[in-house]
């Protein structure tokens, strides 16, 4: 049986009471990337969503990004190696004490928005994050673009990686998202992001936005919980793949 991990951004939301639909979420995924505070989440929302994901038994990974609260870490900005390193393992750090003392083990590390997308494409910074995973603890998975940067940076270096593919954006020709700023980035219909996903497990490709096949590696696919439907679109991709004969389980 073809077997894959589904992720879901969370935690992105400030004070205790203000969780979103992440609770629910939780009950259709297997891995939650958990906001450090930079780009969203603050620590009250950091405990409440790591103390929710043990609940569901949801395997938990820091979702690190730029500083960038106004943004919600979607504006590119510029940094060295050195900064990219001492923001990734800041933020690991500050997610990983909550994990910590509540009983549980963090997984991976993802890389949020316009840091993961340069990440992607840019070789040092990619070292970098990979770095800083690495130090903290060599036995954490990063997630990464499929084909990306950050893959190639994480094996280089001897890390356990997960090829990441996402359900409801566009891909490009090259394999890379279609950037966020164009009309077409997102998929908005629900039965074409469930369609895609299932391709992209089962066959290893998915359809660019000119129309061609492009060669994808999947262990992981991201669902947004920001979304309108982001409820509704959680539980009917994990039907579809279930129906599909596809297992869902998380990377450890």
């Amino acid at each position: 049986m073809v077997k894959i991990d589904l992720n879901c951004d969370m935690g992105e939301s400030f004070g205790a009471y203000k969780m979103g639909n992440d609770a629910e979420v939780l009950k259709f995924i297997t891995s939650a990337n958990v906001a450090c505070g930079y780009h969203a989440g603050d620590p009250s929302v950091m405990r409440q969503t790591v103390k929710l994901a043990l609940e569901h038994g949801t395997a938990i990974g820091a979702h690190p990004g730029f500083p960038d609260l106004g943004g919600f870490g979607r504006r590119q900005m510029t940094v060295s190696a050195d900064e990219a390193y001492e923001m990734t393992l800041y933020q690991i750090g500050a997610l990983a004490g909550f994990v910590k003392v509540q009983g549980g083990t963090l997984q991976h590390v993802k890389p949020h928005g316009a840091l993961y997308n340069a990440a992607a494409k840019d070789a040092k910074l990619a070292g970098a994050i990979a770095k800083a995973v690495y130090d903290f603890d060599p036995e954490l998975i990063l997630f990464g673009l499929s084909g990306g940067e950050l893959i190639r940076a994480g094996k280089q270096i001897g890390l356990t990686t997960a090829s990441e593919v996402f359900a409801d954006r566009t891909y490009q020709p090259d394999g890379t998202l279609t950037p966020r700023t164009q009309s077409n980035a997102l998929i908005e219909n629900d039965d074409e992001a469930v369609n895609q996903v299932v391709r992209m497990v089962k066959e290893g490709k998915v359809r660019d936005v000119d129309g061609n096949d492009v060669s994808i590696e999947a262990d992981t696919v991201c669902i947004h919980g920001d979304g309108a439907h982001a409820l509704a679109f959680a539980e009917k991709i994990n039907q579809k793949l279930k129906e599909e004969n596809i297992s869902l389980q998380s990377l450890k």
